[in-house]
């Protein structure tokens, strides 16, 4: 039996699929209003899935959020290793592999920089992306997700570790990996079945004792004081953010959980934001799946889902290879 409980789905248990539906679908329902302003999308909010705008793709068609996660899934149900990491995300970018429609249409400046330090320059992959203050993009944070299930039961130590390895792979910056490090401990209590509100109290104590003793730079430590404040959740929508900034995604992922009911909720709410819209749709969109179970999103928004079948096996092949499976 798993070590963790689900509270919301009667099917069995799997985090896996769960994860990356979730991611998925998030992706999917932001892809065609990406870049439009807050106040746009209050005169016309996202409340189901559409096609088209911004990037003129089809209904259900997820962007290169979902097409690195799922890179990344493929690759830990085979091993650690971050060079084949690296290399399956220059598959996508160059060879479509793992793309909802066949080519890639999306792409970060640090992410595509760091592809071609990898295919070009021959750098180690650890030492691929940038390490700039101005590298501080959500495009590691939006991939982590399934790192997860590698590292849950690992010491803190190196779980923090292999967040820094494969964060850096393309965002190396220290908002970056501590970024992603934060988000995996919030997704380790989900999957351990933690509401919400229970498991950012325990990354809050989590980061804390974390930090303790450690010569970090105070001023970047500050930067997730908001995140890590017990009464988070109060903060009124207009503070959060949509943008592409890491920070502000990994805040409005976690506020998103904490004011919501159901994944429908959480992933409209993060959509609705405005500005990176299919990213913080993605990244709110895994937790949600973690906490709800892929039963919870809604059937209509899964039936258009590109490569629905192919997301499914490849969440239940990453549960079954950690063991996170019933």
């Amino acid at each position: 039996m798993p070590f963790w409980k689900k509270k919301k789905t009667n099917s069995p248990e799997n985090p896996g699929r769960d994860m990356l539906l979730g991611i998925a679908t998030g992706d999917a329902l932001g892809v065609p209003v990406e870049f439009k302003s807050r106040t746009e999308m209050e005169v016309f909010p996202v409340s189901g899935m559409t096609g088209y705008g911004s990037h003129n793709q089809p209904p259900g068609t997820w962007s290169d959020d979902s097409s690195l996660t799922f890179c990344l899934a493929e690759e830990l149900i085979k091993a650690y290793d971050l060079h084949a990491i690296g290399q399956s995300f220059r598959q996508w970018y160059y060879q479509g592999h793992w793309t909802a429609h066949g080519s890639a249409f999306d792409i970060g400046n640090t992410t595509f920089d760091a592809l071609e330090r990898l295919s070009v320059q021959g750098v180690a992959p650890e030492l691929a992306g940038g390490f700039s203050e101005f590298n501080n993009g959500n495009g590691s944070l939006m991939r982590i997700l399934p790192l997860a299930f590698h590292t849950i039961n690992l010491p803190v130590e190196e779980r923090y570790a292999r967040a820094k390895e494969v964060s850096s792979i393309t965002h190396g910056h220290f908002r970056s990996v501590m970024s992603c490090f934060l988000y995996l401990e919030f997704a380790h209590e989900l999957i351990k079945g933690a509401g919400a509100k229970e498991a950012h109290n325990t990354l809050i104590k989590t980061a804390k004792g974390f930090f303790s003793g450690k010569d970090y730079d105070y001023q970047e430590l500050s930067r997730f004081d908001r995140v890590l404040d017990g009464q988070f959740a109060k903060e009124s929508k207009s503070s959060i953010r949509g943008s592409g900034y890491v920070i502000h995604s990994l805040e409005a992922s976690i506020w998103c959980l904490l004011n919501s009911g159901d994944f429908k909720g959480a992933v409209l709410k993060a959509v609705n934001l405005g500005e990176d819209t299919d990213t913080t749709g993605a990244i709110t969109g895994g937790l949600a799946g973690l906490l709800y179970g892929y039963e919870d999103i809604p059937e209509d928004w899964l039936t258009v889902l590109a490569r629905k079948d192919d997301i499914m096996s490849l969440g239940d092949q990453l549960s079954e290879r950690y063991h996170l499976q019933q």
